[in-house]
């Protein structure tokens, strides 16, 4: 493991027993140790460039004190191209950030968006108060604007500040004014969290140290056999989600800890968003709780579900709920392969310059048009049996493709990635093409891609309607 690989291990591992302590502390004294421990780590690990964090924090205020109105777009725009600005700061002759630094200004990034568009449905919600003489309906909107003190300290606040996940200013408020932090659950689900740790951070030191990723960087590499040079990206694809397995539990079991997050399972919380229906718990009976809100990975969903598109949803799960609500639904296009291209372009720009996370990230669509192509002209053809056939070759199919587009995100240059996929003769590419054209030929490229976003459609809705019989059976026991 690298230096800075050792520092987030112990951050983590320092994080879980200080967020039982957070526990005992009155909502003023955690808001201020949550901030000054918070602060104090990115001080210790950026240095002199924690300056970047503040004036992202400053710009921010400053937009939403000005305007709240056209915040949520001032605010992207701002902090999008503080990011460029951030990413180039070599070229203006300042020192190089620290990957620390990174780390906190992408979450910082997420963040101040988020901020900006609680503040204006806040500002919306109250107008139509004053208006209409009823209580907003809103379910998870803020109760008053924030203070610059209260966004330093959301900013700032100690959980997850360098790893994640992301969470919204309301489920900060929310923590803050727990009635009864001590009575909530900790120890059992932040055990649950970890138990499978220690195997995720074996099973990456264990193969990384076989498949290490330089040796595809080497001219040996294109001596090695075709299937050899295959199967290289499915283990370094392994090692990739063994790490974040490891690295996104023990934050999970870091915000369970200090009890962020924890809501009663009626409120059917989404990752990042938090509650999404109001929920009054009966006060005879005993109440249950979960950490949806901060669930940031769901290990297994991502190695076994069946579609490309369905692969997203349960990795980086708070982030990709942040793109789905602030980024989606403003793109310029209106089919769902190009919104999807569109949402994929905005999340490798946030992840950083490189292009091999945009050769990455763009190959997604490309695979989502294929499988919707497949889907529409040969799965509809099929009787139970076949579809069941069909959805296994097409989950092989899919991890395949995530070990192929992962080759890009982690070899970051243009010329290493397309070196790589040369080797393999971008099969992926190649097989998405394909299935492409097989789809147009069959039933026609636009019947086909309508059918498959149909059943997509149909898919989250029949997903919807469970969870929400769910949290009625909850309410009736």
């Amino acid at each position: 493991m690298s230096p800075d690989e050792l520092v987030y291990l112990g951050v983590l591992a320092a994080s879980i027993p200080v967020g039982f302590l957070f526990r005992y502390l009155s909502p003023p004294v955690k808001q201020g140790a949550g901030l000054l421990l918070g602060l104090s780590l990115t001080i210790a690990t950026c240095q002199i460039h924690a300056l970047h964090s503040l004036v992202t924090v400053i710009g921010t205020w400053i937009i939403i004190k000005s305007t709240w109105r056209s915040a949520p777009a001032l605010c992207l725009g701002w902090t999008f191209l503080y990011l460029l600005f951030f990413r180039l700061v070599t070229w203006f002759g300042l020192p190089a950030p620290t990957p620390f630094a990174n780390a906190i200004q992408l979450l910082l990034t997420l963040k101040m968006v988020s901020l900006a568009n609680e503040v204006q449905s806040y500002h919306l919600e109250k107008k139509k108060e004053v208006s209409s003489f009823s209580k907003s309906p809103v379910i998870g909107g803020l109760s008053a604007e924030p203070s610059l003190y209260d966004i330093l300290s959301y900013s700032y606040c100690y959980v997850g500040i360098m790893t994640g996940p992301f969470f919204r200013f309301q489920t900060y408020v929310d923590w803050l004014r727990q009635p009864s932090p001590l009575t909530l659950p900790a120890v059992a689900p932040c055990l649950q969290r970890l138990k499978l740790v220690p195997v995720y951070g074996a099973l990456f030191l264990a193969v990384n140290s076989v498949f290490p990723l330089g040796y595809v960087r080497t001219d040996d590499f294109l001596n090695d056999n075709f299937f050899f040079r295959l199967f290289y990206m499915t283990a370094v694809f392994f090692v990739f989600r063994m790490r974040f397995y490891a690295a996104w539990c023990a934050a999970e079991a870091g915000c369970i800890s200090a009890g962020l997050g924890c809501y009663p399972e009626g409120a059917m919380s989404k990752s990042g968003g938090g509650p999404t229906v109001s929920y009054s718990p009966d006060p005879n009976a005993p109440e249950a709780y979960d950490f949806k809100t901060i669930q940031n990975i769901d290990c297994y969903n991502t190695d076994f579900c069946v579609k490309v598109r369905h692969g997203m949803r349960y990795w980086n799960m708070t982030v990709q709920w942040w793109l789905h609500h602030y980024i989606y639904p403003n793109s310029p296009f209106k089919a769902y392969v190009l919104r999807a291209g569109w949402t994929m372009f905005i999340s490798a720009y946030w992840h950083g310059l490189h292009p091999g996370y945009y050769l990455s990230f763009l190959t997604i669509p490309l695979c989502i048009a294929a499988e919707s192509a497949m889907e529409g002209s040969v799965r509809a053809r099929l009787g139970p049996w076949g579809q069941s056939a069909f959805d296994w070759v097409h989950w092989f199919l899919k991890m395949r493709a995530y070990d192929y587009m992962c080759m890009g995100f982690v070899l970051l240059k243009a010329g290493d990635t397309v070196h790589y996929w040369t080797s393999i003769y971008f099969i992926i590419h190649v097989l998405a093409v394909g299935c492409i054209v097989l789809g147009r030929l069959t039933r026609g490229s636009k019947r086909g891609e309508k059918r498959g976003e149909k059943e997509e459609g149909k898919v989250e809705e029949m997903e919807s309607k469970d969870k929400l019989k769910e949290g009625i059976r909850a309410k009736q026991d």
